[in-house]
């Protein structure tokens, strides 16, 4: 049955958002955007109309309501909902979260000496969210001597945080409570001062202040203002404990500043002042500066310097520049240096031994993976954490004795409902892009599955900000692989898979690059037998929903089914708004728009700008009207336009979460809910129903 014929039968139809020209100009080049009116959520009508849409989607998603509900179910059913995270041991604590049954948040936790000893429950997150549709933690940080708690809270998703400092004795909230906070805090070690990064009105943290307990937050130290919209700040510490470090950071550029944790009103000094191209990160270890850094070296090399010479003329090559293997970063402990790195797009690491110089690897049989360091607060240990999983192996935290090599099983989350891995088979695979580029697709299905061309078969993908799609297990994917749907994600260029030229042939004047090799990992899977256009659904969010717009225009023949989640589709717009988060930042990333070389070519992939009368796939998109990365109005407008321009009676829904933002519901329960939502509509047009 078609889209048209099932609203006569139900006599629904799509809202039709009104036109109302708008004529924008630039570097002599003319557009009307019809739905412009739509950047305004004060308005009744914007709100009217987004409901509108919430509406029509409910209405002809009705007839999936059963299987919407037995995904949820099945998805549930295989979730330990009483579970505990895997406790780390800092000074003469274990500290650890868990989750209840029926309750939708973490419970945060410590154990003093013993992990038989009584637990204190730190935070209930469950308590926070009361009351609230939604509820996000931005930090929880506890002072170094394990007394006071610093927290921030999000309830509207738009990723501005309040700040507060609970003390763990008596259990009481200390009067300081600071607002528009981001995503990073210090306590020095005084135990009573910290620094913390506020932001600015488009978002952007561009303040450092330092607070002292107890004292008035309107008299807060401003630290540092960083006025070009093009960096952000964040701050961190040494595992050491000995330094406070100042990042400034932009897509291309960063500076580092340092200051000594115990010296808390002492001056941050610079470490090496910002260069344009130039990216560095500095780790510290005993008299050391570890500085891995991109100057003149494409992949990174690492360098050390004396805390006490830090100029660059003292820089000493620890690790050179390689050109196949791209230097992720490096982590140092008392007598170790885990160096972390990508070969042939694999992660993997090395230990070293500082004080005999001796060398492991760790590495993993399985042919395609995700590995990353785990929780490991203490400096003075040989055991290294670290979190492991793949398409096929849920995620598992290991304990790595670096004296003895060798790894502990921590913990493998359990999978309920008698997962058996031995059904399910994961692989690498390598295609040829147009310029006979490699590019890696990493696939799982479960064992048995003919390549006949006739396979319904999912596959994801970003490929922008040097990001690298992490290969994860994930319970919900079952629900796929059971009913016989092949899950796939391609690893494009404008992510790092391969390397940083991987992301530099994908960014900037090179971005269609991510868009065809993306076709082209389409069109591979389509030749070798594991599906056809028929049965080929795709999927990205925020910049894997630009992806999903520019592929769907520049080859709706190709895919069945797209899933836009809050894509990032308006872009030429956008960028050229510089009140809007991210807008200048993302100069850096896509190109300056008040370039014409760049305007034009970004106008030329920009999804919205490139919507055709034609036919195209059934189309779901989704939105949050409290997000502040991609706001609501570019998943609205793409709607709206495709619903005009569109020749096809192929379904076209959008999905607006009313009390949300970028990342959907923070609630565990409505999260699977959502991704049931997305798959029903995928299996509903796909004709997958049943499981094998």
């Amino acid at each position: 049955m078609n889209t048209h014929s099932r609203h006569l039968q139900t006599n629904v139809f799509p809202p039709v958002a009104k036109k109302q020209p708008q004529i924008l100009e630039l570097n002599g080049d003319r557009r009307i955007d019809n739905y412009f009116w739509m950047r305004d959520p004060e308005n009744p009508e914007v709100i009217a109309y987004l409901e509108a849409e919430n509406a029509y989607t409910d209405a002809m998603m009705e007839h999936t309501i059963d299987l919407q509900n037995e995904l949820y179910k099945e998805m549930l059913a295989r979730i330990k909902e009483t579970d505990l995270s895997v406790p780390y041991r800092k000074d003469n604590y274990y500290y650890y979260s868990r989750t209840e049954e029926g309750k939708a948040y973490p419970i945060y936790c410590r154990k003093k000496v013993s992990l038989e000893a009584e637990e204190e429950i730190l935070l209930d997150q469950n308590q926070l969210a009361n009351g609230y549709e939604f509820c996000d933690l931005g930090v929880l940080v506890i002072s170094p001597n394990h007394q006071i708690m610093a927290y921030s809270i999000d309830h509207t998703g738009a990723e501005r945080y309040t700040l507060f400092f609970l003390d763990l004795k008596s259990k009481k909230l200390y009067p300081d409570t600071i607002d528009n906070t981001y995503f990073s805090l210090v306590w020095a070690n005084d135990n009573k001062t910290v620094f913390y990064t506020q932001i600015d009105e488009a978002n952007r943290p561009f303040n450092l202040f330092r607070h002292t307990l107890g004292g008035n937050v309107a008299e807060d130290e401003l630290i540092y203002h960083e006025p070009d919209d093009a960096y952000h700040l964040y701050v961190d510490k040494s595992r050491s404990q000995a330094y406070i470090f100042l990042t400034i950071a932009g897509s291309i550029t960063s500076e580092v500043q340092y200051l000594k944790a115990d010296y808390a009103f002492c001056k941050f000094e610079v470490i090496a002042p910002r260069k344009t191209g130039v990216l560095y990160n500095v780790e510290h270890h005993s008299d050391y500066f570890y500085i891995v850094t991109n100057e003149e070296a494409t992949n990174f090399k690492l360098m050390r310097t004396s805390v006490a010479r830090i100029f660059k003329e003292n820089w000493k090559t620890i690790i050179p520049h390689r050109p196949d293997v791209r230097l992720s970063g490096v982590s140092a402990f008392i007598n170790h240096l885990v160096i972390y790195e990508r070969e042939g797009g694999l992660p993997g690491a090395r230990v070293q031994n500082l004080t005999t110089g001796a060398e492991s690897h760790i590495t993993f049989p399985e042919p395609t993976y995700e590995f990353e360091e785990g929780s490991n607060p203490e400096f003075n240990t040989n055991i290294l954490r670290f979190n492991y999983t793949s398409l096929v192996t849920p995620p598992s935290v290991f304990d790595y004795d670096m004296n003895t090599n060798q790894r502990e099983l921590k913990k493998e989350t359990e999978v309920l409902g008698g997962y058996d891995r031995t059904q399910y088979q994961s692989e690498w695979l390598m295609t040829s892009a147009a310029d006979r580029i490699k590019v890696p697709i990493s696939i799982v299905y479960r064992k048995g599955i003919k390549k006949d061309g006739k396979n319904p078969l999912f596959m994801l993908g970003y490929g922008s900000y040097g990001y690298s799609y992490p290969v994860t297990f994930a319970p919900d994917i079952l629900s796929l692989l059971d009913r016989g749907v092949v899950f796939a994600i391609a690893h494009v260029r404008g992510g790092e898979e391969m390397g940083r030229h991987w992301y530099e042939s994908g960014k900037f004047l090179h971005k269609k690059n991510t868009f065809s090799d993306f076709i082209t990992c389409a069109e591979y899977l389509i030749s070798r037998g594991w599906t056809d256009s028929e049965h080929l659904a795709i999927s990205g969010g925020s910049a894997g929903g630009l992806l999903m717009g520019a592929v769907m225009n520049m080859r709706p023949d190709l895919f069945k089914v797209v899933v836009a989640r809050v894509p990032f589709v308006d872009v030429l717009t956008t960028i050229l708004d510089t009140s809007l988060p991210l807008s200048v930042m993302e100069w850096e990333e896509w190109g300056n728009p008040n370039d014409k070389a760049y305007y034009e070519y970004i106008k030329s992939y920009s999804p919205y700008d490139n919507v055709e009368e034609k036919d195209y796939p059934y189309i779901l998109i989704t939105a949050g009207l409290n997000d502040s990365r991609v706001k609501y109005w570019e998943p609205a407008k793409l709607t709206a336009k495709l619903r005009n321009m569109k020749t096809d009676n192929n379904t076209l829904l959008l999905k607006t979460n009313m009390g949300a933002g970028h990342s959907g519901a923070s609630n565990r329960y409505e999260s699977l809910k959502e991704l049931a939502f997305e798959y029903a509509f995928v299996f509903d047009h796909l004709g997958v129903l049943k499981k094998d």
